[in-house]
């Protein structure tokens, strides 16, 4: 294995590791060392994905003029067809295609590609009664699902799967009348939990499992009639839930105060990673040699610098949002197997020999493409014979390490570099880029990037307040528009004031949950605050013999390092200086499983 070598990134000026397997990966993919850092890389990727944010706009197919759902609004300079006409045989991408400029930089003639081939409105597949969701498969009767797939009556979620009846789920798997889950599985009328999985009747839970019937609860398994980890009889239990007014919104506030305390005196394992090998990251589950790795379901094997993987995948390096089949993949995201050898790509599947190229299926062999259908030995949308598009395409990557394309802020991209964020045809606000990567507005705007502005004038709240208790909701609260707590103020793109649905209201009735006073968006950025951030830090397991080294949690048994401090140390999401309590596994195992 070569040895490892330390670059500067290009964009952060931050240092950087490649490593021998980087140095062997590239190598076998013909593809130069990066020049940006992993999260660099990450970011500019997400800049051209934007899931959440749904816009009404003009069909601008062929004699269609109808209003349209879209991830691309109005003011977007792009060409949008509604998802049946674009799959259809009624146009060929073909006839925009375009001979390649040598006197020119590859991305500025991609860019003049952009404007004018046409981007489906949205990414479902299968879906029944289902329109405002994106990137979504097989759902039925959903609103605003994103990522989630397999799904029945579901609202306001995010990679949510075989889930019925739930409604503000992230990570959510095989759950029914399940509410504000977090990276749970498993899950029947429980509200409120976290990394948790097969627990009926519970709310506000982390790190449980098979639980029923317990309230407030962290590190438990196999246990009924629980609050705040302490037992109580079956009737005492009712009468302690029922005091604490659960149905109310103040009540949820006021319990989850003494939730949230519990979580910081109880020790956590350094990352969550299960039946795995050899791997570093959070959030892995079945995986062997997956490094600098997040949320990442197995089968997956020998995977560098990934988010949000799943399913057959190897032999990777800088991809996300992919799986089903995917190997030797590059630099690349939103693609769906079995798909082989592709690089710096986007949006494509069952795919072979790709790079450069968006929006493809069943293709192998194009270079600088963008939404072609079963085709082979293409660049720029224009078809060649084999040996001309293999002598073409070496003529171009030359050309590209020679003349590279240099954005607003003097960054050089040169072959091997993914497409510039200043090219993404969203606005940076609107990405996934700036959930995981938020940026001020100047700072965007000085990146070369766009800036969605946020339309208030019909967001005006018809309603001060809120009521506290869903037994005090009537119907008429559908017709009015109701104040985000927020105000705007946040960072979240909070809409100010948001309105209730029919099957919204009745899902909060029949569980007796209160109506939130936050938009659905800023209901989605506080999930998305309890996860930990995807960087790992260097640290030492925080047992210390008979407790804690901070003491604030005493062990239960005695470890295996008896007084002393334990040694063992980890890569971990948690940095230094949070204030968890964060154990080695074998130390979080003594204790909590």
């Amino acid at each position: 294995m070569p040895q490892s070598e330390t670059r500067t990134c290009q964009n952060c000026q931050r240092d950087f590791q490649v490593t021998g397997y980087d140095k062997e990966f590239c190598k076998s993919l013909e593809a130069p060392l990066p020049t940006w850092c992993p999260n660099c890389r990450l970011q500019r990727r997400l800049s051209f994905r934007n899931e959440q944010n749904l816009y009404k706009r003009t069909c601008d197919a062929p004699g269609h003029s109808e209003q349209l759902i879209s991830n691309y609004s109005d003011d977007k300079k792009v060409v949008v067809y509604d998802q049946e006409y674009w799959r259809s045989d009624n146009w060929d991408p073909m006839g925009y295609g375009q001979d390649y400029d040598f006197s020119r930089p590859f991305f500025e003639q991609f860019k003049e590609l952009l404007a004018v081939v046409p981007f489906q409105s949205l990414v479902n597949f299968n879906n029944v009664n289902s329109e405002y969701c994106n990137f979504t498969a097989d759902n039925k009767n959903c609103y605003l699902v994103f990522g989630g797939d397999y799904n029945e009556d579901c609202l306001y979620s995010t990679f949510n799967f075989q889930c019925k009846n739930s409604m503000d789920e992230y990570w959510s798997e095989k759950s029914a009348s399940s509410y504000q889950s977090i990276d749970s599985t498993g899950l029947y009328k429980s509200f409120y939990c976290q990394l948790s999985g097969d627990c009926t009747d519970c709310w506000f839970l982390y790190d449980c499992k098979n639980l029923n019937n317990c309230l407030g609860c962290v590190g438990l398994k196999n246990k009924s009639f629980c609050i705040l980890n302490k037992q109580y009889s079956k009737e005492e239990y009712a009468q302690k839930k029922q005091e604490l007014k659960l149905h109310t919104r103040s009540g949820l506030e006021a319990f989850q105060k003494q939730f949230n305390e519990l979580k910081m005196r109880m020790p956590r394992r350094f990352a969550t990673i299960l039946r795995s090998e050899n791997s570093i990251g959070e959030n892995l589950i079945e995986v062997k040699n997956c490094l600098n790795c997040f949320d990442v379901s197995g089968p997956a094997e020998n995977i560098k610098d990934a988010y949000t993987v799943a399913f057959n995948v190897k032999d990777c390096l800088s991809i996300n949002h992919m799986g089903h089949g995917i190997e030797r993949v590059f630099d690349t995201f939103a693609l769906w197997g079995p798909s082989n050898n592709i690089k710096h790509s986007f949006l494509g599947g069952v795919s072979f020999d790709v790079q450069y190229s968006m929006n493809f299926t069943s293709c192998n062999n194009i270079f600088g493409c963008l939404g072609l259908k079963n085709k082979s030995y293409c660049i720029l949308n224009k078809q060649y014979g084999k040996e001309e598009y293999t002598e073409l395409t070496q003529k171009i990557i030359e050309q590209m390490k020679e003349l590279p394309y240099i954005d607003k802020k003097g960054r050089e991209y040169k072959y091997g570099e993914f497409f510039p964020a200043e090219i993404s045809p969203l606005d940076y606000n609107e990405t996934i880029a700036y959930e995981l990567f938020p940026m001020r507005k100047e700072e965007a705007v000085e990146n070369g990037l766009g800036w969605k502005e946020k339309s208030i004038k019909d967001n005006k709240a018809t309603l001060e307040s809120i009521p506290d208790d869903i037994h005090d909701v009537e119907d008429g609260i559908l017709k009015e528009t109701l104040p985000c707590a927020h105000k705007g103020e946040c960072a979240d793109n909070c809409t100010i004031a948001f309105r209730v649905t029919s099957a919204e209201l009745q899902f909060y009735k029949s569980l007796s949950l209160p109506v939130p006073d936050l938009c659905y968006k800023c209901r989605h950025y506080q999930r998305l605050k309890l996860r930990n951030p995807m960087n790992l830090w260097h640290r030492q397991c925080q047992c210390a013999g008979e407790s804690s080294d901070n003491r604030k949690y005493k062990n239960t048994i005695t470890h295996s390092h008896a007084q002393d401090h334990c040694p063992n140390e980890f890569e971990t999401p948690y940095a230094p200086n949070r204030p968890e309590i964060v154990y080695c596994e074998q130390c979080y195992q003594q204790e909590v499983v």
